[in-house]
């Protein structure tokens, strides 16, 4: 019986430095990421999702803290905000969520450790969170975000001379096709599509996006009035 109790207070130890280091982990990133109090970036968005035929587009994104975002485009941006503003404003909630670590994984040469977000509120749009984290850099490499609405989103992230801001140069999503929510105009657009063609695209069950970001202008001041509909 001592033994029992003292293997089982040595399970939770274990598992209460984990989350502590996890923790610390998770709040450097954070603490990245909060410095931005505003951008404005120049984005080329090339989707590749069965059914949709869709030009590469080029868009300008405006982003202010908390959760204002704006995405100013003459095409159809399919801009998924799961990894994008969304899992950054979420983050932000401490309170609202747990995280352990769960391995490492090494990702090209870079040796990332593994984070596992787990929301604390019933009614969160937020499933699951895995983040992989460049522990030297305090940045995520790679995330597997799983919503309410939109299923599964993994996210691969490349960085440039933003960094130190934990601003990306590149994201390229892998999106669940039947899950993902599609801008209204393209999901029209699928009930014209013949049927042939939906049966071919019913074995296709992902799809990706890939944004290349450029031009970025962080902490330089953005009215409000650019976020207000026209």
């Amino acid at each position: 019986m001592k033994k029992i109790f003292l293997f089982s207070t040595f399970l939770l130890l274990s598992f209460l430095s984990k989350a502590q280091d996890a923790d610390a982990i998770l709040a450097k990133v954070v603490s990245k990421i909060n410095s931005v109090i505003d951008y404005s970036v120049d984005a080329n968005i090339k989707a590749d999702v069965p059914l949709i035929k869709i030009l590469p587009v080029n868009a300008t994104i405006y982003f202010k803290q908390k959760d204002k975002f704006k995405v100013v485009s003459k095409g159809i941006a399919i801009l998924p905000k799961q990894g994008f503003t969304d899992m950054n404003t979420f983050l932000a909630k401490k309170s609202a969520y747990m995280v352990v670590e769960s391995g490492t994984k090494t990702l090209g040469e870079i040796k990332t450790t593994q984070l596992t977000v787990i929301p604390t509120g019933e009614n969160n749009e937020f499933v699951l969170a895995k983040l992989w984290v460049d522990t030297k850099r305090n940045l995520i490499l790679k995330s597997q975000i799983t919503t309410r609405s939109s299923g599964t989103v993994s996210v691969d992230y490349a960085y440039g001379d933003q960094a130190e801001f934990g601003l990306p140069s590149q994201l390229t999503f892998t999106v669940d096709v039947k899950k993902f929510k599609l801008p209204k105009s393209v999901a029209a657009d699928l009930h014209d599509t013949d049927d042939k063609k939906k049966k071919d695209a019913k074995t296709e069950k992902s799809g990706t996006i890939v944004i290349k970001l450029t031009n970025y202008k962080v902490n330089k001041g953005i009215n409000d009035s650019v976020f207000k509909e026209k």
